[in-house]
């Protein structure tokens, strides 16, 4: 299961709940691009819309040896596939204030593109400031530990 891209900010900007897989709906030169690295999904989020969820804000580059004939948008809505009870079910957690869909990476499976996001929660600005004050902290232990000058 090589990973194709990653929201490397997520962790830092959301608390997660749960972690759910998904397909995506892709164009062949889309899933071609992905593949030759592409993809962004740093900006991404996903919603559900009449009982259907949408990726929205991936930006996947159009393939380099495509047709410039055919128009394209990098940045389009895509059709996630998921099980009917895991979208009435993530349909129904939505509705709860402060929670959000977040999508992680993007990696294969056989010849598949599938998608990896969590259901989460934003962290305030005040546990982000505490994460940092917590990894120098730690940093500077592990400094003294072996002996290097601070």
């Amino acid at each position: 299961m090589p990973t194709l891209a990653t929201n490397r900010k997520a962790h830092f900007n959301y608390e997660p709940l749960e972690e759910f897989d998904g397909g995506l709906v892709l164009l062949g030169q889309e899933v071609k691009s992905i593949r030759q690295g592409g993809a962004k999904i740093d900006q991404a989020h996903i919603v559900i819309r009449n009982n259907q969820p949408w990726l929205i804000g991936a930006n996947i580059a159009k393939y380099s040896k495509a047709s410039s004939s055919v128009s394209y948008d990098p940045e389009r809505t895509r059709g996630l596939l998921l099980n009917a009870k895991e979208i009435r079910y993530l349909a129904g957690k939505l509705g709860e204030k402060g929670l959000t869909l977040v999508p992680i990476s993007l990696y294969t499976r056989g010849q598949l593109i599938k998608i990896h996001f969590w259901l989460a929660r934003g962290k305030k600005g005040f546990e982000k400031r505490q994460k940092i004050k917590n990894r120098d902290l730690e940093r500077e232990t592990k400094r003294f530990l072996r002996g290097e000058d601070i």
